[in-house]
């Protein structure tokens, strides 16, 4: 009598392992565009926190002090003149709405669209 075979063989190892390591991969893909977001954020609470204690705020000045944050921070997208800055009734805001794109393999990317609002004033 022969005995029945136990466990996963090495083609059902295969099948189980390859979506979670194309999740994995994009995962690493992934990490620094988030990084960079997290970059994008800090620099805008950092400008609002600069902000809450300037009584004259000018939108052309709020961009230049982000671009150089930007510089500290090496972010390289988005750049300091696609965050909108205007006046939302007595306070001003910044918005960083942006499009970041993780290259997979080929011809397939993973888009990611981020949009954060900080109030400046």
């Amino acid at each position: 009598m022969r005995k029945s075979q136990r466990g996963v063989t090495l083609i059902g190892w295969v099948i189980l392992l390859a979506p979670v390591g194309v999740l994995v991969y994009a995962g690493i893909r992934l990490a620094p565009v988030y990084i960079n977001y997290y970059r994008v954020v800090e620099a805008l609470k950092q400008q609002a926190t600069e902000s809450k204690d300037d009584t004259q705020i000018n939108p052309e000045t709020v961009r230049r002090s982000l671009e150089k944050r930007f510089d500290v921070e090496y972010v390289d997208h988005p750049s300091s003149k696609d965050i909108d800055v205007h006046r939302e009734g007595d306070h001003w805001v910044a918005v960083a709405n942006y499009e970041d794109v993780a290259p997979l393999f080929g011809n397939v990317s993973i888009l990611v669209q981020f949009n954060k609002q900080v109030d400046l004033q």
